[in-house]
């Protein structure tokens, strides 16, 4: 592409019914589950929707399931049931969870699951004698499928184990398919909602560019889903030097599912919580197969079992620190106990695990596990093999260092930051469901539904996965099972709101003109100097990037304080993201990867002060092991068991920041009581 053709995009102007943004599992699930009341819904009043997803990358291998997985991480089953879903959602993420989100998500996953079998996913399946087949196994011995009765090979209660490398590719074959090529555009990424010109509270369209043409896309729409993951490379990662851009999650996700949100109006909630997972050191390899399901314990430096050694330390934090598994946060908290006292590395005890599991199995199954062992990364995170080779590590006969990593922002793994949404109408109706689970009261608290299941605080604006706050703990089935959810209500809204004609609120030409602002800023003065790089008058997206994440490791609990923040500190931050604020108007860029780069940072920036403020605004440390507020270092269930909820006013730039009552809908008492025997 000629530097002379750069600057002046083509404008594509499309208008559509509704519009899913992302390529992950949750707008797979939208896109197969969209046709199908779509054509309903023509067939029952001559109403034709026109729909498109659009994604930043390609569908086959988007997402946080990009790489693939070893195990679906929620999966109900017949043994089991939502309410203990919830129950196991809430006392994870201490306390303060939407159980209508939990408990509506736990009653229709085990579909989604039954539906990627359907499409070819390997499960692994226990027989009849009780002896474990690996997925492909299964297939070819005949075993029943999971919807007919099978018997899945748990790793933990919540868990079934899977021959998961190609787990992305056949759920978006299966969305493509339903959806039709037709309607699906890659790389293309949208960066800016647009609300109604007529209606601010209502949403009317979105605008992107192609990350392969010189061309603006502006999307007319009723309804958007806007699924696009959570919020990776926030702060200053681990992994540096080579390293760099090795993350634990996937390195797309830039926090523009929350940014593109807020500056819509759309309320977001719990932007203080965020996950700190303790992986495999420098590779970020996966721990939940070596703790689950090969029965691997973490150790000191010196071999001791910590979390059996500073059990005592779980009394401060009740009655959370009681339930028979501990808070991912509260685990994370014993551990950086041994580092700050001087008896780390952590490792991971493969060698005892191994032979442990030699005494009780037969060479093949042993054989088979260790291949496991090597497939948990091939499918999941391959560098962490790359390390295992380069530094001579075999599982059975070397242990492996253990580090909590960076933090996270996500709403559908072991956190809840995201959006505040609409949940389920029906709970309390007099159903079949409810007398199946008698627990679900049948009352719901004000302002938790207003209708379309999962849309946001602005009209016509859905989201779902790492979008969906105060309910962790989806995952990939989870998340696919949220976007099926919307799809259903987003057709509705549609019907409800046939008549209704968006307007942009703001002219095509002027988006056009604020996307390409950091082309613009480099036409401009790119002549100044003979280095490119090295400039008065602007800055590359690389080096601000950089910027953000010294501010964010330094002052907003990373690794640099062992996850530590304070008043003082997070003032600094929020002086510091101001300036960043106004330097960020002068990012360049030089091509349309730079483009994509500038406006990833621009979100990330928006999502880092939304995140910095709710610390600053709760007045505890919800989440040890997570973050620590040094001067409120404890956990106030009197005060602070509730949402901390924000908007943003696009206009004046303000965040407003306050509470919202947070109810328990599920008894949670069986989960205390099961700790005490």
């Amino acid at each position: 592409m000629s530097q002379g053709t750069f600057g002046n995009p083509e404008i594509v102007e499309e208008e559509l019914d509704i519009l899913l943004i992302g390529g992950g599992m949750a707008c797979c699930g939208a896109a197969y589950e969209v046709v199908r009341w779509a054509e309903a819904l023509k067939a029952e009043t001559g109403q034709e929707l026109k729909i498109k997803l659009v994604d930043k990358a390609a569908m086959d291998r988007s997402g946080a399931v990009a790489q693939g997985l070893s195990a679906i991480n929620t999966y109900i089953g017949p043994d089991q049931d939502p309410a203990d879903y919830a129950r196991m959602v809430s006392n994870d993420l201490m306390g303060i969870t939407r159980d209508d989100l939990a408990y509506d998500l736990g009653r229709h996953v085990d579909e989604s699951v039954h539906l990627f079998e359907e499409w070819g996913l390997p499960i692994w399946k226990t027989d009849g004698e009780g002896v474990r087949h690996d997925g492909a196994e299964a297939q070819r011995e005949g075993l029943p499928t999971l919807k007919d009765g099978g018997r899945p090979v748990r790793s933990g209660k919540w868990q079934i184990m899977i021959n998961g490398e190609s787990y992305k590719w056949i759920v978006a074959e299966a969305a493509k398919k339903a959806l039709g090529l037709d309607r699906v555009q890659e790389r293309v990424f949208i960066v800016k909602l647009v609300n109604d010109k007529n209606d601010p509270s209502r949403i009317a369209g979105a605008v992107g560019f192609s990350t392969r043409e010189n061309k603006i896309y502006v999307f007319k729409a009723k309804a958007i889903l806007l699924a696009a993951g959570g919020c990776v490379n926030l702060f200053r990662p681990r992994s540096v030097g080579e390293g760099t851009g090795r993350a634990w999650y996937p390195v797309w996700n830039a926090g523009s599912t929350y940014a593109m949100a807020a500056e819509a109006g759309a309320e977001l909630t719990m932007m203080e919580n965020r996950f700190v997972p303790a992986r495999f050191k420098d590779g970020y390899g996966p721990v939940g197969a070596w703790f689950l399901l090969f029965k691997a314990k973490a150790t000191n430096a010196v071999g001791e079992d910590y979390m059996t050694k500073n059990k005592a330390m779980l009394d401060d934090y009740p009655p959370y620190g009681q339930a028979a598994v501990p808070a991912s946060c509260l685990r994370n908290h014993l551990m950086l106990k041994e580092m700050k006292e001087g008896r780390g590395p952590i490792y991971m005890d493969t060698v005892t695990a191994l032979a442990k599991l030699a005494e009780t199995l037969s060479p093949k199954e042993v054989k088979h596990l260790e291949a496991e062992a090597w497939e948990d990364f091939l499918d999941m995170c391959v560098g962490q093999c790359g390390i295992w080779v380069g530094e001579d590590v075999d599982p059975r006969e070397k242990n492996s260092e253990l580090m909590p990593t960076e933090p996270y922002l996500l709403g559908s793994h072991s956190g809840c930051c995201g959006i505040w949404a609409s949940g389920p109408t029906d709970l309390g109706a007099p159903t079949a469901s409810d007398e199946e689970y008698p627990e679900v009261p049948s009352h719901l608290p004000r302002g938790w539904n207003w209708g379309y299941r999962s849309m946001t605080t602005v009209q016509g604006l859905f989201t779902a996965g790492d979008g969906v706050g105060a309910s962790g703990h989806k995952f990939s089935s989870g998340s696919h099972t949220e976007g099926r959810m919307c799809a259903k209500s987003m057709v509705k809204y549609a019907r409800d709101n046939k008549d209704f004609k968006p307007e942009l609120d703001t002219p095509a030409a002027q988006l056009a003109e604020e996307i390409y602002a950091p082309v613009r800023t480099f036409l401009e003065h790119k002549d100044y100097t003979t280095a490119i790089d090295v400039n008065p008058n602007y800055i590359t997206p690389k080096m601000l990037q950089f910027r953000l994440q010294k501010i964010m490791d330094e002052y907003v609990a990373g690794v640099a304080t062992y996850y530590t923040t304070n008043e003082h500190m997070l003032g600094v931050a929020e002086y510091k993201l101001g300036l960043l604020k106004e330097d960020a108007r002068k990012m360049r860029a030089k091509d349309l990867h730079e483009l994509l780069r500038a406006w990833e940072n621009y979100h990330r920036i928006l999502t880092a002060e939304a995140h910095m403020k709710h610390i600053q605004f709760r007045q505890e440390s919800r989440y040890p092991g997570f973050y620590y507020r040094a001067d409120k270092n404890f956990v106030d269930e009197q005060n602070w068991k509730c949402f901390v909820n924000s908007i943003y006013d696009k206009k004046s730039k303000q965040w407003t920041v306050f509470k919202r009552k947070h109810v328990d809908l599920v008894d949670k008492s069986k989960l205390f009581k099961a700790a005490a025997h």
